[in-house]
């Protein structure tokens, strides 16, 4: 490793293991530290970036679950996933690259926090000449991030949780279709107008149908969106953002990034900053 840093390192005694976990721990762990290693990925990015400018920004968001090991500050019980963690919060852009990440307690709703990982990306991204996408799941579903988005220009998919009105938009499609069943999945669309008791205004969804061969029932999910294609090309988009999911997975098996063993918050916040640089 000498050899490949180079320079004073090649001659000089590399640290010890315990002067390195002094400097994660104790250094790292400050406040104005943990906020600069916080910027740094959109750093690297933005540096990538000036060397290939872009057409287009794609931002996909999500959440994950970090096992701990042993009683650490700000962990909480799991029940579904039958462990104490910590919850953190990552976005991705088109090409894989982790634009930023935050730790968050265990016991925290899978959006909480949202401002403090998002709006520091749009910022990055508001002074270029692009077209800007975002995708999320039914977490993101909040009042706050469509306006948000919208103010900032973003075309956006977030996927809707089902409930009795939605369900009644689409009453025509849920009829079983007349005929032999057929031997592969048959997709419906649907398209309306949608405002919630706590949106602003009306605002579009969009519908998916599936009739599965043998299932009684069709499969149903709804979209909210401010995109102006076709509802079939905006569930696709959607579809697409599965692999945000892949990202966080790589990083929990390549790098073991979910591996926060320190006792602090701000430790494992830090150990997380590191993993994902790297």
């Amino acid at each position: 490793m000498r050899q490949v840093v180079g320079g004073r390192a090649v001659d000089a005694n590399a640290a010890s293991a315990s002067q390195m976990g002094r400097f994660e721990t104790e250094v790292l762990a400050t406040t104005d530290n943990r906020a600069a290693l916080a910027d740094m990925s959109g750093q690297w990015i933005d540096r990538f970036h000036e060397r290939k400018p872009l057409k287009w920004i794609m931002l996909d968001m999500d959440s994950s679950v970090s096992p701990t090991h042993g009683a650490q500050e700000g962990t909480a019980w799991n029940g579904h996933f039958g462990c104490m963690c910590y919850h953190p919060l990552f976005v991705f852009n088109q090409f894989g690259h982790l634009e930023r990440c935050a730790l968050r307690t265990g016991n925290v709703h899978s959006a909480d926090g949202w401002e403090e990982v998002l709006k520091p990306v749009i910022a990055r991204y508001a002074g270029h000449h692009l077209m800007r996408f975002f995708r999320g799941d039914a977490a993101f579903a909040i009042p706050e991030l469509y306006k948000t988005l919208e103010a900032e220009r973003y075309y956006y998919a977030i996927r809707l949780r089902t409930n009795c009105v939605l369900q009644g938009r689409i009453a025509h499609l849920l009829k079983r279709p007349v005929g032999r069943p057929p031997k592969g999945v048959k997709r419906i669309y649907g398209d309306f107008e949608y405002q919630a008791a706590s949106w602003d205004k009306p605002r579009r969804v969009i519908a998916k149908v599936e009739w599965h061969p043998g299932e009684l029932f069709p499969r149903v999910g709804f979209v909210v969106t401010n995109m102006p294609m076709k509802p079939d090309w905006i569930i696709r988009f959607y579809n697409q953002r599965g692999t945000a999911e892949q990202h966080i997975k790589e990083g929990k098996l390549a790098i073991n990034w979910t591996r926060l063993s320190c006792k602090g918050m701000a430790q494992n916040e830090v150990r997380l900053q590191l993993h994902a640089l790297a």
